[in-house]
């Protein structure tokens, strides 16, 4: 689900405006400006660092301590 529940039209357009505002050639620096602003607020907000800590936490395989020989 896109975030503020956004349709393929409505991110048409916003992307046509865009395009419009700042020309054709500019919109790789504008968009990669954009991501590493994004990066850097999950960076100082902590919640990459969280993230992260979740996966490595889910990653793990389950250690079982069961040494005992089978039953026969």
């Amino acid at each position: 689900m896109l975030p503020f529940n956004f349709g393929p039209v409505e991110l048409l357009l916003i992307l046509v405006i865009v395009a419009m505002l700042f020309g054709v050639g500019k919109l790789p620096e504008v968009f990669g400006a954009v991501g590493k602003g994004i990066k850097e607020f999950r960076k100082e907000s902590g919640l990459e660092s969280q993230k992260k800590a979740q996966a490595d936490a889910t990653d793990k395989p389950a250690v079982t301590s069961d040494t005992s020989a089978p039953q026969a």
